[in-house]
């Protein structure tokens, strides 16, 4: 059987009752991405672990290709500030953007001094 990651978390979520915008406000992203990450077949291991935290769920059970039981069974930091998303670990798309930015930026100013 394909599983659909996405459909699987979310309907975890659900289940426990947990708020979407609480969710979003704990992993430090917005309501749209959380509802972007339910569509995705293949969600990001990293995703669902943080979300495990955050529920308190062991997704081992779902997702045993991903996760030991001892993933979710130890002391970890879970809501005590941690985040994947925190500001000392920010998400890799924000880099490769800043990077487009500015290959974007040197492009313009060489078009410009160049007259074009």
């Amino acid at each position: 059987m394909d599983k659909h990651y996405g459909q699987i978390v979310e309907l975890v979520i659900r289940k426990k009752g947990f708020s979407i915008s609480e969710l979003a406000r704990l992993t430090h992203m917005n309501r749209r991405s959380v509802y972007n990450w339910f569509n995705q077949k293949y969600l990001k291991q990293e995703i669902i672990y943080q979300i495990g935290i955050i529920l308190n769920h062991d997704f081992s059970v779902e997702f045993p290709e991903l996760f030991r039981k001892e993933d979710f069974s130890q002391n970890l930091p879970g809501l005590n500030g941690f985040s994947i998303w925190d500001s000392s670990n920010p998400p890799l798309w924000k880099d490769k953007y800043i990077e487009l930015l500015e290959k974007y930026n040197n492009l313009l100013r060489n078009r410009i001094e160049s007259g074009q």
